[in-house]
């Protein structure tokens, strides 16, 4: 199975590549156009680009910034033809809000102070606890985080609980065995 995606920059790409190691390792992924300033209006062209390529499910996400996430999303699948199989994630605030939701996981992998990542936007201090700089993304290094997080906690973000429960519902039809977080005796 194919699965495109489309994601505002190297560690949203880098979220979806763990999520689809954990949750369905064999899909194959496919970039979608867009990557960096995310424009409403290009949704439309990146879908049909993705399912020219034989994309089965095409990924959309990317962070709310200071917007209400729930209208990014209500707005973002306004924008998606019919004709294509989207799921919509918009990471609230931005997606090292996800990648934080355990502050305690966090601090372990990184070795930073667990109130350190206990801020209204923990972009800054999730990037310098990675060590990631315009030159060095740290891809491998994320992919290997959200693999090993303890991701049934993450839930605690609303944003990461909506784009999980769409993802989820997405795997059921598609025959993807995904872990079910609300089931899930791991932390």
């Amino acid at each position: 199975m194919k699965v495109g995606y489309c994601v505002e920059g190297s560690t949203d790409a880098a979220v979806i590549e763990g999520l689809r190691l954990r949750w369905c390792p064999h899909a194959e992924l496919i970039v979608g156009k867009f990557r960096g300033a995310f424009r409403r209006r290009e949704i439309p062209h990146a879908c049909l680009e993705l399912r020219t390529k034989g994309a089965a499910v095409i990924i959309l996400l990317r962070d709310a910034n200071k917007e209400n996430w729930r209208d990014v999303v209500r707005a973002d699948c306004a924008a998606c033809a019919t004709a294509f199989d989207v799921v919509v994630g918009v990471a609230d605030r931005n997606i090292e809000c996800w990648l934080v939701a355990n502050s305690h996981y966090a601090s372990a992998k990184t070795g930073v102070n667990e109130a350190d990542f206990r801020v209204p936007d923990p972009k800054n201090a999730f990037e310098r606890a990675m060590k990631i700089t315009a030159l060095e993304r740290r891809t491998h290094e994320i992919i290997e985080y959200v693999q090993q997080a303890p991701l049934r906690s993450w839930l605690v973000n609303g944003s990461f609980e909506d784009f999980y429960d769409r993802v989820w519902q997405k795997g059921k039809e598609l025959a993807c065995l995904m872990e079910n977080l609300r089931e899930s005796t791991q932390s």
